[in-house]
């Protein structure tokens, strides 16, 4: 009888999971500048698709529309059952579910210096989930626990490395509960031993389940960790299946010149 790998069998339940992004002509125009042009693609609860592609491909700018942090020019976002299209306005409620819905962790720490590691982590579900101090602070050494930075609780963020800081905003964005996960470039600033500490995180977090999309340029993590991949070039998709298939053998002639690219390096 045929062994079905780990990878496999994951793939298979995916199949059957309900979606929980769906992305139908993105557009995004900065002035003549097209920075995403009919981008289409869905993802479905517990997987984790890698976006990956050269600089000024569009990779930041349809994360930060998945958010509505950038609004987009055409077209529409489905995140978490809240829709938002560019023909109709979203209104404050939309946007404040979505935004609870989705965890963001940037390329920049963005961590308060003047207040304790906990205070970081507990401060934002006291003003948006309405929790008390005393809750806020339990599920806070909680999540520092689980990323591994229990002791570093009390101190403020400028003790601590690199590593640690993007860690420490991975439990932030986690205390508040989210749907999905999206990470844009989180280990860019860091050198490359902090930055697997940061992965090692994220990959945990696959694991678990969590739905995840990360834009990143760790090929490694993208080819082992993500269920899909999504490569990107001047603001549209070119191409996008399993992670070791793309990886491996891709299709397109300007995917082939970036992963040799990237490789060759």
């Amino acid at each position: 009888m045929l062994s079905v790998s780990p990878r496999e069998e994951r793939a298979d339940a995916l199949v059957s999971r309900r979606e929980y992004v769906r992305v139908e002509g993105l557009g995004k125009s900065f002035g003549p500048h097209r920075a995403l042009d009919d981008i289409n693609f869905a993802v479905r609860s517990g997987e984790v698709v890698a976006i990956i592609g050269p600089s000024g491909s569009g990779k930041s700018t349809l994360l930060r529309c998945l958010n509505q942090l950038e609004t987009q020019s055409e077209g529409s976002v489905t995140l978490a059952g809240i829709t938002i299209d560019a023909a109709k306005p979203a209104t404050r409620q939309q946007l404040t579910e979505l935004r609870r819905s989705a965890g963001m962790v940037f390329q920049s720490f963005n961590l308060f210096p003047h207040m304790s590691v906990l205070r970081n982590v507990s401060l934002p579900q006291e003003r948006v989930l309405g929790r008390s101090r005393k809750e806020a602070d339990e599920r806070s050494r909680a999540l520092l626990s689980r990323v591994g930075l229990e002791a570093k609780a009390d101190q403020y963020p400028n003790r601590c490395s690199g590593g640690q800081q993007q860690r420490i905003a991975i439990a932030r964005a986690l205390a508040l509960d989210p749907k999905i996960m999206l990470f844009d470039e989180p280990t860019s600033a860091l050198d490359p031993e902090l930055g697997l500490e940061v992965l090692a995180v994220m990959q945990e977090l696959a694991e678990a389940g969590m739905t995840m999309i990360v834009v990143t340029h760790e090929m490694h993590f993208a080819e082992t960790v993500s269920d899909r991949i999504i490569i990107m070039a001047d603001g549209r998709i070119i191409e996008e299946g399993p992670s070791a298939e793309v990886m491996r053998r891709p299709t397109t002639e300007r995917a082939q010149r970036f992963l040799n690219a990237v490789k060759n390096r």
